[in-house]
């Protein structure tokens, strides 16, 4: 049986996920969406190249205008929207108009937590909505849920997870490989994490630490940045006693960027400067973007997730870990193959029927087994160990 799919967004992460759409998804065409029809027909070529095969095509088309929306995706089985988080809603409306299963890049807990309210509606339509799936949050969230299954009663989760440049260069020793604005809202406002069994909130930069990893990474600093966990801290409430996440990085970075937010320069309340009102994070992505953006990019991506609980009666941790490097082969950036993939992979899941319909949170809609089956089948490396 063959599908039609769609990616809303031919930036980077989105054509990944249209071309595993295409070689895994039993494809029988592929659409790239995009304001930008340069953009749209830059990434069906790609995509084309690689498989040797005409499956994928371009479309221009506005995520704004969701009339335009509706006659797009008119007889496409499952789409992912790779477009901005503001646009998810719609999105989402549009996407039960029609009959589409749909999934996102997310980036925002508090859409995510209104698209899930549409749950009865896209049960009654026959439709999968699963918002935030990506690498963080995706991916980080799939592992950590295999790693609750590896032991028989999960209490205590930790996430870490990161996507760095095999090259660092100072001072920044960081280098950008999505939309600078969902970098900063990612280190903006508070985290929500699991303490003592509820949902609680915790400032960004806190719960500074060192961790080791394999040769070339070394040692790497972690820090608290919102959002990584989407809906779980809520889903898990009650059910694990401790739930966090934090983001890694080269060392140095977190004394930088604390520094920089407490300067004020993450705020979106617009400031007078002279006779000039700027708004301070716009001038901050001005400033910063042309010093962390480089026209080719060979990075890095780390996930550890270590589940802590008990199995056959005794303490035991369990460890599942992913690192992934850019890929020579494809061009692909280890951040485009774990954001794009794990999207793609849930869109396909929903295509064959795998995931029930409603609008259900990514840490629900796919077991972690699954995700782990479908990312080893992809070629990522997934490792896991148990220690008593």
């Amino acid at each position: 049986m063959s599908y039609r799919y769609a990616v809303l967004g031919a930036g980077r992460q989105g054509v990944a996920a249209a071309y595993d759409m295409a070689k895994h998804g039993e494809a029988e065409e592929v659409l790239l969406v995009d304001v930008n029809a340069e953009a749209a027909e830059a990434g069906a070529e790609w995509v084309n190249r690689l498989l040797d095969h005409p499956v994928a095509a371009a479309v221009q088309a506005d995520a704004s205008n969701t009339a335009q929306l509706e006659s797009v995706l008119d007889g496409v089985t499952s789409f992912l929207s790779a477009v901005p988080y503001s646009f998810n809603l719609p999105i989402t409306e549009v996407a039960i108009r029609v009959g589409a299963n749909m999934c996102d890049l997310g980036g925002h807990t508090g859409i995510v937590r209104e698209q899930l309210k549409l749950d009865a509606r896209a049960r009654t339509k026959g439709v999968s909505i699963v918002p935030d799936c990506g690498m963080g949050p995706g991916m980080n969230i799939s592992l950590a849920t295999y790693a609750m299954s590896l032991v028989d009663e999960p209490r205590e989760v930790y996430i870490w997870d990161g996507g760095l440049p095999q090259n660092p260069k100072p001072p920044w020793n960081y280098l950008l490989t999505f939309n600078i604005g969902g970098l900063t809202n990612e280190y903006y406002g508070d985290a929500h994490f699991l303490r003592d069994s509820k949902v609680t909130q915790v400032p960004c930069f806190e719960g500074f630490e060192e961790l080791d990893f394999p040769l070339p990474l070394g040692r790497l600093e972690a820090a608290v940045t919102s959002g990584g966990l989407s809906t779980a801290p809520w889903t898990f409430e009650g059910k694990l006693e401790r739930l966090e996440n934090k983001t890694l990085r080269y060392p140095g970075h977190w004394a930088q960027f604390k520094a920089f937010a407490q300067l004020g320069l993450l705020e979106l309340e617009p400031v007078k400067v002279g006779s000039a009102t700027v708004v301070p994070r716009d001038l901050f992505h001005a400033l910063l973007e042309p010093k962390i953006t480089e026209p080719e990019i060979r990075d890095v991506c780390v996930i550890r997730t270590k589940c802590v609980g008990e199995k056959e009666g005794r303490r035991a941790e369990a460890m599942v870990e992913l690192i992934d490097y850019y890929d020579e082969e494809t061009g692909f950036t280890a951040m485009q193959r774990l954001t794009g993939w794990h999207a793609s992979i849930v869109a396909i899941l929903a295509a064959q029927g795998r995931i029930s319909p409603g609008a259900t949170p990514v840490e629900l809609a796919v077991p972690g087994r699954v995700m782990v089956e479908e990312a080893r089948r992809r070629g990522l490396a997934v490792e896991e160990r148990v220690v008593w």
